[in-house]
């Protein structure tokens, strides 16, 4: 998360700006029990606390009233070109050419370092999350979260990665769901979400890369939970083939991972 630093009346416009009704929460039980008041707050105006993908969204809201934004902190993009990343896919030992849009997506991601891309079936995404999690391991020689919903895709990002390339790399992968130990040894962890949300905040210091893949499903409270302990993730980057078509989800989305891209026609 930002810390936007403004005037207390700014900092309640910015709660209000920043607050959504979710769509079909009278029939939450905790709206019923007048225990949550059916809304989602995603800037706290006594934090002053936003999450880092919607900075975008907080130069409209400044834009639209005249206000000015200074940035504290550098958010310029990284400087990756599309030959820097032809330059890479080269050192990899690729078993399969990259697509215009596939590069096109691995240079956007990495300069934005956060990004929600949307990729609908049969875009090639395992491959994108494959050259953007090589890219970062051997910029950084850190570790790797991917968080998937189900133990099948866990098997699956791996084969996927391993049939990517000619270099053997499956001493770099780890699995960490039921029946695994969650204790971290390898540079790239894939698991499900349910094997790790409840573990503590500690364990999730071991990553500065967080990929989410099938995103969209990233709407209960323990998933958001998962990418909120990520801190340390100078990389975030979520994959989803559809959006729900609700401003709060695409919020939502786009304050953990950053905003969305799409260039696949």
């Amino acid at each position: 998360s930002n810390k936007i630093h403004c005037e207390p009346a700014i900092a309640r416009e910015l709660y209000d700006y920043f607050t959504f009704q979710v769509p079909g929460a009278r029939f939450n039980p905790l709206v019923k029990a007048k225990k949550w008041d059916g809304k989602i707050h995603l800037f706290h105006n006594t934090t002053q606390l936003l999450h880092g993908g919607l900075n975008h969204y907080v130069e409209q809201f400044a834009e639209e009233r005249n206000y000015t934004v200074d940035y504290l902190t550098d958010f310029s993009p990284e400087q990756f070109t599309l030959e820097d990343a032809r330059a890479f896919c080269d050192k990899l030992q690729l078993t399969l050419e990259p697509r215009d849009y596939q590069l096109d997506a691995f240079v956007h991601a990495v300069q934005q370092r956060r990004a929600l891309l949307l990729s609908p079936t049969a875009s090639g995404k395992s491959f994108i999350i494959f050259l953007l999690v090589m890219y970062t391991l051997m910029k950084t020689n850190g570790r790797t979260l991917i968080v998937v919903p189900t133990t099948s895709l866990v098997h699956q990002m791996i084969s996927d990665f391993q049939s990517y390339t000619k270099m053997d790399i499956r001493h770099l992968c780890q699995k960490i769901m039921e029946g695994h130990s969650n204790f971290v040894n390898k540079k790239i962890v894939v698991s499900t979400w349910q094997s790790i949300y409840r573990l503590p905040r500690k364990w999730f210091d071991a990553f500065n890369i967080g990929v989410g893949d099938e995103a969209h499903l990233f709407k209960s409270k323990s998933l958001t939970t998962i990418l909120g302990r990520l801190v340390t993730c100078d990389y975030r980057y979520g994959f989803t083939g559809t959006l729900d078509g609700t401003h709060t989800h695409r919020l939502v989305l786009e304050g953990i991972f950053g905003p969305s891209y799409r260039d696949w026609e």
